[in-house]
């Protein structure tokens, strides 16, 4: 009785409220009015935990930090890790006024990459699921985007998982303007012209996948800026990833799962890339 009492309560409350407006309050606990047109998105607690010491008058409504930065108003949202839930916030923020979406967390480096190096991808290889699927819903997005044929095929059979795969790219802009103050900034840490590659599976990276992705010349590894680009895409916002390099995969003495040694300019990478984000805040403004 007390369920059906609840349930008939929360329906009346529904009837005045719009269905965008009911996922946006599902899944980030708050109104879209309260979201700004710059998010910040974050995937792991201490991004997080650094980015919001930046944010100066700050109010939390939900899962949504709202304040300035280099006086630039801007929401601060944890994605949480992973596409899928990367994607869940990306169907809010494309429900608000949002039109600039910046990702700044960590990933893993190959080949040249060195730990605390700043990585601004130019694209992302979709070896995710989600993905897939959107791209499935979409059948017009294959058309759109480039795709290779999985690299992994020449080292091993694929029993399971993408045999094609498709290649989605940040707003071009907001990319090179990221990487222009970047360089004039760190001219010796931030990497442009890089080939990232998005995966479901952070403990699957074996000997055989870090070769494929030699062969391609892959530089970075993440898990939710392949769907942040192909969503930037399909919902018409301007999307980019600021990325501190904090592991090597397959390297002997900094693979993050083979070693307990923390290489001291993994901390020190995430703070320049956050002193790269309110440096640049200004010129993404300009571009709204």
């Amino acid at each position: 009785m007390l369920n059906r009492i609840k349930s008939e309560l929360l329906n009346l409350g529904l009837k005045f409220i719009s269905v965008d407006e009911k996922i946006v309050r599902m899944l980030l606990e708050t109104s879209p009015s309260n979201i700004n047109e710059i998010v910040i998105l974050p995937a792991v607690k201490l991004v997080m935990k650094k980015i919001l010491s930046k944010l100066q008058n700050k109010r939390n409504y939900g899962r949504v930090y709202n304040g300035t930065i280099n006086d630039i108003r801007v929401s601060v949202i944890r994605s949480l890790v992973g596409a899928p839930n990367c994607a869940l916030t990306m169907e809010c923020l494309k429900r608000c006024k949002t039109k600039v979406i910046i990702r700044i967390d960590f990933c893993g480096g190959i080949e040249s990459i060195n730990i605390g190096d700043i990585l601004i991808p130019k694209l992302a290889y979709c070896d995710d699921g989600t993905c897939s699927n959107y791209i499935r819903a979409n059948p017009w997005l294959a058309n759109q985007l480039d795709s290779i044929s999985n690299p992994l095929a020449r080292f091993q059979n694929i029993i399971a998982g993408n045999h094609t795969i498709f290649i989605s790219k940040p707003n071009e802009i907001l990319k090179d303007l990221c990487l222009t103050k970047g360089v004039s900034f760190l001219p010796d840490r931030v990497k442009g012209n890089v080939k990232l590659w998005t995966t479901d599976a952070l403990f699957c990276e074996t000997l055989e996948f870090l070769r494929a992705l030699k062969s391609i010349n892959v530089q970075g590894i993440d898990m939710e800026s392949s769907i942040l680009f192909l969503l930037g895409i399909l919902f018409n916002l301007k999307t980019v990833s600021i990325l501190s390099v904090s592991d090597l995969p397959g390297h002997p003495k900094y693979d993050l799962l083979n070693s307990n040694e923390i290489h001291p300019d993994m901390e020190n990478g995430i703070d320049n890339a956050i002193e790269l984000l309110t440096k640049v805040l200004p010129k993404v403004k300009q571009l709204i």
